[in-house]
């Protein structure tokens, strides 16, 4: 069945399950068999595909999108902008255990959940997973099938297992080309190019950063 919009409001697939204290931004679409949790929040302009899941107290910005069954555990947050690519995981506990060393059940009581950031513009790649507690830059990608195991700075690409820095990538999402030798421990730095848009970009110190703005 086709879902279809409605002024502002979010529309919701049939099948999708939505808390009623979640809050879902305006023209936000779920998809069939999603499911958002309690006190979660998505925004604006949003997209979360089949079979998703927001954990309770998700924090979700506007213009992002969730694909098929990516699972996002409490208590992540993803800024505006983010893409989770089909079947990755954001993990929440370090230490899993389904009982405690007696045997019995754990509960909620029993742990204590940690979460996964992702800043403003990053994409998380098919099948990743992000184990917690991580930060994800902004404008970051993470490459398909990739295990985050320690924060990924601003506009790196990111990829292996455990994920490991290759490159950089720009605001388009293309890797950056450089344009020389310069040195990217030096204060100088060296200079990067999208080549899909053109911007410029410099390398200092092990930071990337776009020409002109303050890294």
């Amino acid at each position: 069945m086709t879902i279809t919009q409605h002024e502002d409001r979010p529309t919701l697939a049939p099948g999708a399950d939505v808390d009623p204290r979640a809050r879902v931004g305006a023209r936000t679409r779920v998809w069939h068999l999603a499911q958002i949790r309690e006190d979660a929040v998505v925004g604006d302009d949003c997209i979360l595909g089949r079979g998703s899941y927001v954990g309770p107290g998700v924090r979700i910005g506007d213009n992002c999108k969730l694909q098929n069954y990516a699972l996002v555990y409490e208590p992540a947050v993803l800024e505006d902008g983010v893409f989770v690519g089909p079947a990755a995981v954001f993990t929440n506990d370090v230490f899993p255990r389904a009982v405690n060393p007696d045997g019995t059940l754990k509960s909620a009581d029993d742990w204590h959940a940690v979460g996964v950031t992702v800043r403003a513009g990053a994409s998380i790649g098919a099948r990743a997973v992000c184990i917690a507690p991580v930060e994800i830059g902004c404008w970051a990608l993470v490459a398909a099938g990739s295990v985050v195991r320690n924060d990924v700075p601003d506009y790196a690409l990111v990829a292996g297992v455990p994920a490991r820095r290759i490159g950089w990538v720009g605001e388009a999402g293309f890797p950056l080309v450089a344009l020389d030798d310069g040195d990217p421990d030096a204060s100088g730095g060296r200079r990067w190019r999208c080549p899909e848009t053109g911007a410029l970009y410099l390398e200092a110190h092990g930071v990337l950063s776009r020409e002109g703005q303050e890294p």
